[in-house]
């Protein structure tokens, strides 16, 4: 059974930094596309940041490049997104996907069906 469990979110003041994590458990095969995803209050779910099958690449929003990292510690099977800067707009419902097949531009500009899905954390940006 494939699990994304997601931790790492909170309640933090303008210009702080989180860290959100995403262990992945039960997924086959080793190399695929990690994404992260946000979903703000009255609104859709948006691709924030994947990283390729190799790490090499990374996507990111235009509206969070240049302050969020995303990276992945494939012996602990863990993703990563690093939040710098961090602004009340950011606030929303995070969450991390994997997908077997999907590259990961296409995963974050969410043009296909993602196979699986966290439970998502909630981060909040307020002053």
């Amino acid at each position: 059974q494939v699990q994304l469990v997601e931790s790492g979110g909170g309640s933090v003041q303008p210009g702080e930094s989180l860290r959100l994590s995403c262990t992945i458990s039960g997924f086959t095969p080793h190399y695929y596309a990690i994404g992260w995803f946000r979903q703000a209050p009255g609104k859709g779910r948006e691709g924030v940041s994947c990283i390729s099958t190799s790490d090499t690449n990374a996507w990111h929003a235009p509206s969070v490049k240049g302050r969020f990292t995303i990276s992945r510690d494939r012996a602990k099977n863990t993703a990563y997104l690093q939040m710098d800067n961090l602004t009340p707009d950011d606030t929303a419902i995070y969450y991390c996907a994997v997908d077997r097949n999907m590259p990961h531009q296409v995963m974050c500009e969410m043009r296909g069906e993602i196979g699986y899905w966290g439970q998502g954390a909630q981060v909040t940006v307020s002053s």
